[in-house]
This record gives C-alpha cells, structure tokens and sequence, in this order.
C-alpha cells in the first residue's frame, strides 16, 4: 500500500486529541446560513485549554487527507463532482456557495472537512496505539463512497476503519456506535455487506435521512420518538452499548458522539439534557475501555451555540473518572525508535497489570 503521511506516527505528545486551526469555516458569515455552529471544533478546544486540560503543544495537529488518501474509499467520480460549487452547496445545505468559484469553495469550505477528515484517520491509528483518541472534529456519517449530503463531503468513518483494516496489523473488526440524532446511512452504506463491520444506530426515526436501504446494514437498530428524554435514551444507550460489545468482538470501537440529541437542537427533534449527553458518553467509554477495547470519538452533528461547552465537559467528565489516561504516551519529542521501545515495553508492562 502506497505510504501516506496521515500513518506516521504523531508525535509522541501527551494526549490523543486531534485537531486543527483549519477544522473552522469561516466566510464572510456565509457559515451563519446553516445552522451548524461553524467554529464549535475552537471553541472546544478553548474550553479544554482554560480548564488546563490540554495545551497547544500536547495535542496532535491534524493534517489535511489527501487526494490519494481519500481515493482509498471515494470514487474519483465523486471527487471531481466536488469541483463543482453548486455540488458542495447542495451537501453543505447553503445555497450561496452555488455562486462561489470553487477555487474559493476548495479553500474555505472544503478544506476543512477534508482536514477533519484527515484528522479522524490519524486519530483512527491513536486510538489503536493508546487505548482511546478523540478527533474534536469529523464524524461526517451521511457520506458514503459515491454520494455526500447533510453537511458530510467526505466519509471519514469509512476512510478511517478501510486504513486501519489495510495498514494496521491486528485490526480486522470495527464496530460503529453512532450516537447522532440522524441515522449515519454513509457508513451503513458502504459497509452493507462487510462482515467485519458492525454497526449500533440509535436515531430519531422521523428525521432526515430516513435512508430505508441503509437501515439493512445496522446489526442494532435503536429508532426513537420525537422529544426522547434523558431517562428512557440513557437506558436504551446503555442496554445496546452493551449488547452490540458482547455481541461482536471488534478491535475498534468508531464512537459517532453527535451532540445533535440536545434538547432544542432545531434539527435533531430529540430533548436530552448537557448532562444526559455527558453520561451518554461516558456509558460509551466505560463499555469499550473495561473490554480494553480502543475506542474513537468523533463529534458530528450538533447544532447549537451551546454545543461546545457540552463537549468540553464531556471530555472532562471522562477524564475525571480515569476513562482517559496518558500513561501510555511518553512525552518525548520526536519519536526515535528508542522512544517507541520504550513505549512498547510500558505497554507490555501495562497489559500484564
């Protein structure tokens, strides 16, 4: 397989936390024409810098997927249809990028999703190497190989388990857990007769995409009512979390952590507490990580200006209660190929603990 730089190994930094300044679209307030709160991903990453939590030299920096990285699951027909603004406008959902040139719509519009995108898949191998990561971003689970819609250009989730399985050894089963408002029909999609694939889907039954051919690859399938609260949603999570793991053992868990279920999300249609969605993410956490399965978050849909906060203390809720560690990462800079013996053999150490 050909070598991408989205596989080196990241800098040994502490914590498996993906971001970059470039997940941000901003464009002449062209961004406020969608609800989605363009800038959520920084204003997270702010929350986590003033409580302490993380540093800018301590967390990975994204990097943008290529061409030839997105080739590993999309087809170039579909690349080249994104040359065309009025194409990326109607995925978006905002009309005036049609009249944009698309050197513009490249640069300002897709650029970000794409190093989202690139930032999921190097989360995908932190996740592998450390026990769990967290992309701040991506989690664009309406886009499959051919077809993008519902703000999702490119299919990171799919990209993501196609390069764990292609090039990381002792990768061969991915289960998705995807916790959105929105059924995730573009990894459905494309993994619909993957065996290795198993896919847990909790969404609102009546809302967009409503995609009836993709609900045949879901192995778990959570449809709920309009205005769903706290009480009855946590029991379902908790109750299929636990099934979908018991049930298929994968060697990675992909955690679509759409914050899309707050109550008033205008799209969502689903009436969940902040807390609700903290101790959501926490059954998720605790489930995968005391079957020492890795685990990957992505953040997807969330639609409201308050959805940063809610993330922030999300992750550090999980910190607090020890569901996300760093011993496993020594803080070297720059990996030398003592660093990673000496890692491997903390490793050894912390497995047979």
């Amino acid at each position: 397989p050909h070598r991408t730089e989205l596989y080196e190994d990241p800098p040994s930094g502490c914590w498996p936390i993906v971001y970059s300044p470039d997940y941000n679209i901003t464009f002449m307030g062209l961004e406020k024409l969608h609800p989605f709160d363009a800038g959520k991903w920084g204003k997270v990453i702010n929350f986590l810098k003033e409580e302490k939590l993380i540093a800018d030299d301590l967390i990975v920096q994204a990097r943008e997927a290529t061409d030839e990285d997105l080739l590993v699951v999309h087809t170039r027909r579909y690349l080249n249809k994104l040359k065309w603004s009025f194409v990326v406008a109607a995925i978006t959902e905002i009309p005036p990028v049609a009249f944009l040139p698309n050197f513009v719509v490249q640069r300002k519009v897709l650029k970000p999703l794409r190093t989202q995108t690139g930032g999921t898949i190097m989360a995908g191998k932190l996740a592998v190497d450390r026990g769990w990561a967290i992309n701040v971003g991506g989690g664009f689970h309406h886009c499959s190989s051919d077809k993008g819609g519902g703000f999702c250009a490119y299919a990171d989730i799919t990209l993501t388990i196609k390069f764990l399985f292609e090039r990381v050894p002792g990768v061969s089963r991915a289960t998705i857990i995807d916790l959105d408002a929105h059924q995730g029909n573009g990894h459905e999609r494309d993994f619909m007769d993957d065996p290795r694939v198993y896919i847990m889907d909790a969404y609102n039954r009546y809302i967009y995409p409503g995609d009836g051919f993709a609900k045949r690859a879901i192995k778990r399938k959570v449809e709920l009512e309009w205005g769903t609260e706290d009480t009855e949603y946590l029991q379902k999570v908790h109750t299929h979390v636990e099934g979908a793991l018991n049930e298929f053992k994968p060697d990675i868990v992909v955690y679509n952590a759409g914050t899309d279920i707050l109550d008033g999300d205008p799209l969502g249609g689903l009436a969940i507490s902040p807390q609700g969605i903290v101790k959501r993410d926490e059954v998720v956490f605790r489930a995968a990580r005391s079957r020492r399965i890795p685990v990957l978050m992505v953040t997807s849909g969330g639609y409201q200006k308050r959805t940063a906060r809610i993330i922030a203390d999300s992750i550090l809720n999980l910190h607090s209660l020890g569901l996300l560690d760093k011993e496993r990462a020594a803080c070297a800079v720059g990996s030398s190929s003592l660093d990673q013996m000496v890692r491997d053999s903390a490793k050894d150490l912390s497995n047979l603990s």
